[in-house]
C-alpha cells in the first residue's frame, strides 16, 4: 500500500503484508503508512474489493476520513497515484530484488526518501515535494555525487 499527498505529490508511507489481505490487515497497514503524519480528511481509492470491507470502512468512520472512489476502469480519475506507482515500478522494483517483506519495507522507505527529497518533479516546475524552492545558489562547478536508493540512482550535488 502507498499512501500520497495529492497537493505535493510527497509519499507519506509504503505498507507491505507478506500474505492474504483481509480488513484488519488493510487497517493496519494503512495505520502503519500514515503513522508518521496526522490523518487527512479524505482519501481517494479505487474500486478494489478490498475497500469494501467492514472493518475498513468502519476504521474511516472511526478516524472521520471521507472516501472518495475513482471511476471504475478509469486510470485517469487518480493520475497522480497512477504516475507514483508507475514511477516505483520503473525506478526501483523493476531493477530490485527483495528476500523479505521487512527488505521490501526497507528499500521502499528509502525510495521514498529519495522520492520526496531529492528527485525532481517536471509537474512541480523540477522542485522536489519537500523543497518547492530552496532559493540557494550554488557553484555548478564544484558537485559531487550522491547516491540513493543504495547506489540505484547517483544525483548530482553541491559540494
Amino acid at each position: 500500500m502507498v499512501v500520497m499527498d495529492q497537493y505535493t505529490r510527497r509519499i507519506i508511507g509504503f505498507a507491505v503484508h507478506a500474505g492474504n489481505v483481509d480488513g484488519p490487515t488493510l487497517c493496519r497497514m494503512f495505520n502503519n503508512a500514515t503513522s508518521r503524519q496526522g490523518w487527512p480528511k479524505y482519501i481517494s481509492s479505487d474500486n478494489d474489493p478490498l475497500f469494501q470491507y467492514h472493518r475498513w470502512k468502519a476504521n474511516l468512520h472511526v478516524l472521520d476520513i471521507e472516501e472518495i472512489k475513482s471511476v471504475p476502469h478509469v486510470p485517469m480519475s487518480h493520475p497522480f497515484v497512477e504516475r507514483l506507482i508507475g514511477s516505483i515500478r520503473r525506478e526501483l522494483l523493476d531493477h530490485t530484488l527483495f528476500w523479505t517483506a521487512t527488505d521490501l519495507e526497507n528499500k521502499l522507505r528509502d525510495y521514498q526518501c529519495y522520492y520526496n527529497e531529492n528527485r525532481t518533479h517536471s509537474g512541480r516546475d523540477g522542485a522536489t515535494p519537500v523543497n518547492s524552492s530552496s532559493g540557494k545558489v550554488v557553484d555548478i562547478n564544484i558537485y559531487r555525487w550522491k547516491k540513493h536508493c543504495r547506489g540505484l540512482f547517483q544525483l548530482p550535488e553541491a559540494a
